[in-house]
């Protein structure tokens, strides 16, 4: 990252930051309901190189797309020739209206992290920036903050109404540990992944434009299902309130879409719970099941699911010694994750393959991940 920031700016940056991506082993689309998830911080990452400058200016080259875009900290809005620089421009919006003086910066990013696969490229990229700004700017931030932050830029600046998950896990992961994440207190454990397994994320290569706007629908039934349940359940202000046996007594009282949607969050928060408990108690087979049917009720229920996740996902069920598969992050394509077997890794490189590019006509992508830390500085400019 040295020499490419040598190249575009004649100097050594200050820092290189590296935030990872994330794959969610089980709690989808609960994190806006004030739910559980369990997220791991995976070794795939934004790498991002950093100095400030003297003027108000900020200058940010993309590397994966030899694209370059600038924009001035006085005047701060969305870009719609590079998208992608959204992000920082979010991130510095934020920082800002939360009262920190920020300094200009030369930037340079790359990533390794699938753009729209699932796996939180943009959490990354938005965690990467306000970490350098932070340690370059000396900002008073602890790493709850800064996740919250980024949540608000991605809500209120790039209009993905997202919830904390992402950047909570980006910025507070931790090496051979999920985390369990409470979203409504911030509340949040390690959960050890026991060393005999491997997760693997196994990416359809489908990416699709309707995720974003279907991921604010599915949060705006689930809002409607709240609305409509508190007649009946007065105490409660989301889904996270509502226990199974609740909904099964008045799930009748909702309308068709809304009932599908709210029992899926009802049920996938009872399931992070209890696939929490299983994992802690060493109980990979109650895991595995446990992921198996959330990805049924994402397919049947959330309805974000799509022909080329459900193939991967019936070819790993297919393969001895995976404990479970399902569909990860918004849905409508991007990837897969698995609880597999470290005997089973190679068997499921070939045979989930082989049967997904049968069924579709596409060559997965298949990683093999390890749980890394978060956020952090992996080269301060000495190197």
């Amino acid at each position: 990252m040295q020499n490419r920031f040598r190249q575009f700016f004649g100097m050594e940056a200050a820092l290189v930051v590296c935030a990872p991506g994330r794959v969610n082993l089980i709690g989808e689309h609960t994190d806006y309901n004030d739910g559980y998830v369990l997220p791991v911080a995976i070794d795939r990452s934004v790498l991002l190189a950093a100095s400030p400058r003297s003027d108000w200016r900020v200058v940010v080259h993309a590397l994966d797309f030899d694209q370059q875009a600038e924009f001035s900290l006085d005047d701060i809005t969305p870009d719609a020739e590079h998208p992608w620089s959204n992000y920082q421009r979010g991130v510095a919006w934020v920082l800002q209206s939360e009262g920190f003086t920020l300094p200009g910066l030369n930037a340079a990013l790359t990533s390794d992290v699938p753009i729209g696969a699932g796996l939180s490229s943009s959490a990354a990229v938005e965690v990467a920036t306000a970490y350098a700004w932070q340690v370059l700017g000396g900002l008073e931030l602890d790493r709850v903050r800064l996740a919250l932050l980024c949540q608000r830029a991605e809500n209120e600046f790039v209009g993905m109404n997202c919830g904390i998950m992402d950047q909570f896990i980006s910025a507070l992961g931790q090496r051979d540990s999920a985390l369990l994440i409470d979203c409504r207190s911030l509340d949040y454990e390690l959960v050890p992944i026991p060393a005999r397994t491997a997760v693997v994320v196994a990416d359809t290569r489908m990416r699709r434009d309707l995720v974003a706007s279907e991921y604010n629908a599915r949060r705006r039934e689930c809002e409607e299902g709240v609305r409509l349940l508190q007649r009946y359940l007065p105490g409660i202000t989301a889904l996270r309130d509502v226990s199974p046996a609740q909904f099964a007594e008045y799930q009748a009282r909702l309308p068709d879409g809304v009932r599908q949607r709210c029992r899926h969050v009802v049920h996938e928060n009872d399931r992070v719970l209890r696939a929490v408990a299983a994992l802690r108690a060493g109980d990979l087979d109650t895991f595995g099941q446990l992921m198996d049917e959330s990805h049924t009720s994402l397919r049947n229920d959330y309805e974000v699911s799509c022909p080329e996740l459900d193939a991967l996902v019936m070819a790993a069920w297919r393969v001895a010694g995976v404990y479970g598969s399902r569909m990860t992050g918004a849905g409508f394509g991007g990837c897969t994750v698995s609880l597999v077997d470290e005997g089973a890794v190679e068997a499921f490189r070939e045979r989930v393959a082989s049967a997904y590019q049968a069924a579709t006509g596409i060559a997965p992508e298949i990683y093999v991940c390890r749980a890394e830390a978060g956020v952090s500085v992996v080269d301060s400019g000495s190197s």
